[in-house]
């Protein structure tokens, strides 16, 4: 059956400690908890857990964050990554006041990857500011603020979410745009937008010499926000995994789609819960729901 996507839905990022990481992402960042409590037995299987593991969901805005925590974690983010590892995923938080934001996130526990605070990317990017950094278990985040006129509309209207708004999208970094955008085209995706990234800026934002990113958008259905970016790395070179990521190793994020078409027999008794679990070329993890 065709897999056609309509959204994304989440994003869920693999924790060491589900109130630890929570009080981090609602104190530091802005989330509100929704909800927290086991994970189905029936997604266990899916996700490949041998033993109980709990999760919380966030809300940001309108778009939600899940952390999820294993009985028994598994293997620490990877010392010394950097911005072209092809495990680098990180969710891009929209900020509407850069310094407030980036002042409050400096009061607490995070790892910076971006050098000398914000960067002002150059107009052929859209001259959006833009900060990297980590959360307490090393999952790279991205705060990101766009000037009037750019970036999706939702973002430059009145809010009551402080400085921080919502979740635009999440990054991956993949080895070949071409087999990379075919692969999300046949789920259902579109191309969104798509620059060239390079020069000092996103040299200092990635912390990495001499970068040139192909950076391509991609909207999943119909839905714009949040959607899903694919980084193509022309230089320097993107790292592949050493070894592949199990669900429980704080590495592993999932992108978390909604295909109704994959599940038409979900309305159906005893179909409750469904989900599949599949990777894309370069092992990122997607779940489908």
């Amino acid at each position: 059956m065709r897999t056609a996507v309509r959204s994304l839905a989440r994003v869920s990022f693999t924790v060491s400690d589900l109130n630890k990481l929570t009080r981090f992402y609602c104190n530091a960042l802005g989330f509100s908890c929704l909800d927290e409590g086991p994970v189905p037995i029936s997604q266990l299987r899916v996700l490949g857990l041998e033993g109980p593991a709990n999760r919380a969901r966030l809300q940001l805005g309108e778009q939600t964050l899940e952390l999820l925590c294993p009985a028994t974690p598994g293997r620490a983010y990877p010392a010394n990554s950097g911005a072209t590892d092809i495990w680098f995923q990180h969710i891009a938080i929209v900020v509407n006041n850069m310094d407030a934001a980036y002042s409050r996130v400096c009061d607490y526990p995070i790892t910076h990857i971006s050098v000398d605070g914000p960067q002002r990317l150059p107009p052929s990017t859209g001259r959006l500011r833009a900060f990297k950094f980590r959360d307490p278990d090393g999952h790279p985040l991205e705060l990101i603020a766009f000037p009037s006129g750019t970036g999706n509309a939702r973002w430059h209207q009145e809010s009551t979410y402080s400085a921080f708004l919502g979740v635009d999208h999440s990054a991956i970094v993949v080895r070949n745009a071409r087999r990379s955008l075919a692969f999300y085209e046949s789920l259902g995706f579109s191309v969104l937008s798509r620059t060239l990234n390079q020069g000092p800026e996103q040299d200092r934002l990635d912390c990495t010499p001499a970068v040139s990113v192909d950076v391509i958008g991609l909207r999943p259905g119909d839905a714009s926000t949040p959607h899903v970016e694919l980084l193509a790395y022309q230089r320097p070179p993107v790292s592949p995994w050493s070894r592949p990521l199990r669900t429980s190793d704080l590495a592993s994020a999932r992108l978390v789609l909604t295909a109704p078409d994959l599940f038409a027999h979900a309305a159906e008794p005893g179909h409750e819960g469904c989900a599949v679990l599949r990777h894309d070329p370069d092992g990122h993890a997607l779940l489908f729901e």
